[in-house]
């Protein structure tokens, strides 16, 4: 069965944990944007605790009116570099970090106008280097729900934070090293597990 979730930017290691034994992944690319979520936000851990790196957006005070694929990325500001500088300083002296990172420096730099093509383009860099194959699919149209024996519905489901009541996602991996702490943190980006483990990181997903 496939599974439907939203864009997200630099997705938590739950997203890839829910597409084993998936025929496809789904991408909704008619939803309304929603702020405060995984859309524009991802979680590393750093010396200080865990931090949110935030993709801000033009017209964010209309951006829940537009449709998550043409939301735009605001470059007047330089979040480009302060993600790059947030990472360099949290994960640095990882295992993988110099693995990963011209992989991943080469899409910053590409300065993607959309928001949606930046997060694909993480996203099919991520599925390679956790070997995944799953098919990745796109949306034709909006549906709020869908028949349960259709598609497994994941959108919304993984959160960054308390929304409406509800508990921030702690679904997440088997436990591995971290860089910081002595308790294991779940609900961080895939990119914490990726720079500790490296290509065996597709075995922590749970």
């Amino acid at each position: 069965m496939p599974v439907l979730f939203e864009s997200q930017y630099n997705p938590p290691a739950a997203f890839f944990a829910e597409l084993a034994g998936t025929d496809a992944l789904w991408l909704e690319r008619h939803d309304h944007y929603h702020k405060q979520t995984y859309r524009n936000r991802c979680l590393i851990l750093t010396a200080q605790g865990v931090k949110p790196l935030t993709v801000p957006v033009i017209d964010g005070n209309r951006s829940e009116k537009i449709s998550t694929s043409a939301i735009e990325i605001d470059y007047r500001q330089n979040w480009v570099h302060q993600h790059w500088r947030s990472l360099q300083t949290a994960y640095g002296g990882t295992p993988y970090f110099e693995y990963y990172a011209d992989y991943l420096h080469d899409i910053y730099v590409q300065k993607h106008s959309l928001l949606f093509d930046l997060n694909l383009a993480f996203l099919q860099l991520y599925l390679r280097c956790l070997r995944l194959r799953t098919p990745v699919e796109f949306t034709t149209e909006y549906h709020p729900r869908y028949a349960p024996a259709a598609v497994l519905d994941r959108r919304d489901c993984l959160t960054p934070k308390a929304v409406g009541g509800a508990e921030p996602d702690r679904k997440s991996v088997q436990p591995y090293m971290q860089t910081f702490g002595k308790d294991f943190v779940p609900g961080l980006s895939i990119l914490d597990l990726l720079f500790m483990q490296g290509p065996a990181a597709g075995s922590f997903l749970a």
